[in-house]
């Protein structure tokens, strides 16, 4: 027939069939292909991000960086006999500040040094401390004892005339607050998975899932501030610690920021689990819970461990309720009671006030590159054990 193509199935395709055919297949092209140019951009997107955050800690990352109070000065007479490179290491500019700068201007950056070194106050002078450079990695990441500390000390006070920048304090102060989040949100997120997918009515669950997925939409702010005016009293009521603020209640409003993701995740998860998997396990003599929690878990935990390594992510790169509710005391201690302070906190609270180029500025950027780097560890670490469950799982090891 005219208006038919034979096909070599011995079926036939209508004529307009064909040609709808025919015009689908560029669309189809153009998407497939507009898909692929939105993911690669995303991915340069996040490179380029990191290469930004890392060329501004490079300095600090190389030792190039010198933050000691008392410095050596060169008279500006002397410009002459020192090279380029070295000209620009000493006044602290970039490669394209120094081209872009005259002779003229580079003679009275020395002459301003000059005058600076000049009207440092004498108690400093004398200071040992005040020709340590506390850039450098031993002073970054070990104690030592300042003048007026009667033993070695972690401190980060990038404030004063002489800059501490110890990141001890920080690093110790987001793993805390990190680790009490966890400890909080994943016990709950994980049970109310397991009983939204597997025990409750399908009316509850219809009514509970969204519930609890509602909260992912609540700004982190609002959940500091939250965290300030209630749950700080309610929980020093409580427990009854000295400093309102500090790692724990810090930690568990990060755990409430936490719980829609791990939770929404595990869900999934376990609803993805055959159901003849329950509906063996039950015909052999289990209880519906048992079931759940012997059966279905072990099944669905690539899933649930990529929502726990989520959740660290979400918890590590939370700023605002760290920054409201943790209250911000750079000390070293172990105890949760205790105030704390957080990179992400630091880098929000300071970033405005440093200079930018300064070595400050530097060891922000320093800390961002380590969150960064912690981050891309955790994911590449989880998904590489997920990768493992899930070749187990599968009788492939």
């Amino acid at each position: 027939m005219p208006h038919r193509y034979a096909t070599t199935s011995g079926r036939s395709i209508g004529w307009m069939g064909l040609k709808r055919g025919h015009r689908a297949r560029p669309l189809e092209w153009l998407t497939e292909h507009f898909i692929f140019a939105v993911s690669l951009s995303t991915i340069a997107v996040i490179l380029l991000i990191f290469v930004f955050v890392g060329r501004e800690a490079l300095p600090v990352l190389f030792g190039q960086t010198d933050s000691a109070l008392i410095q050596n000065v060169i008279p500006a007479t002397d410009i002459d006999k020192l090279k380029p490179e070295e000209l620009r290491r000493y006044l602290g500019l970039t490669r394209t500040q120094f081209r872009e700068m005259d002779r003229e201007t580079q003679i009275a950056m020395m002459e301003l040094r000059a005058e600076a070194q000049q009207d440092i106050p004498a108690e400093f002078k004398k200071d040992p401390d005040a020709r340590v450079n506390t850039t450098e990695w031993r002073y970054l990441l070990r104690p030592h004892q300042w003048t007026g500390y009667d033993h070695p000390s972690y401190i980060w006070q990038p404030v004063g005339m002489i800059h501490k920048y110890n990141l001890m304090p920080l690093i110790v102060g987001s793993l805390k607050v990190t680790l009490i989040g966890l400890l909080f949100a994943v016990p709950v997120s994980l049970g109310a998975a397991i009983y939204v997918s597997q025990l409750a009515s399908p009316r509850i669950r219809e009514l509970v899932k969204p519930g609890v997925e509602l909260l992912a939409g609540i700004p982190s702010v609002v959940m500091g501030v939250f965290a300030l005016l209630f749950l700080a009293t309610f929980l020093q009521s409580i427990f009854g610690y000295q400093y309102r603020l500090n790692a724990f209640v810090a930690g568990i409003a990060l755990g409430l920021t936490a719980v829609p993701l791990i939770f929404s995740i595990a869900e999934d998860a376990l609803t993805s689990v055959p159901r003849s998997y329950t509906q063996a396990a039950l015909a052999l003599g289990a209880s519906q819970w048992q079931a759940a929690w012997q059966v279905v878990l072990p099944a669905a935990l690539p899933g649930v461990f990529a929502a726990v390594v989520l959740g660290f992510g979400r918890c590590i790169g939370e700023t605002m309720v760290v920054l409201i509710a943790s209250g911000n005391a750079s000390k070293l201690t172990w105890s949760v009671f205790d105030s704390a302070r957080s990179i992400t906190a630091t880098i929000a609270a300071e970033m405005a006030e440093a200079v930018a180029g300064g070595h400050h500025y530097q060891i922000l950027f320093l800390l961002g590159t380590l969150l960064f780097a912690v981050t891309f560890l955790t994911n590449f670490a989880g998904d590489l054990i997920i990768h493992r469950l899930k070749s187990r799982m599968e009788g492939r090891e």
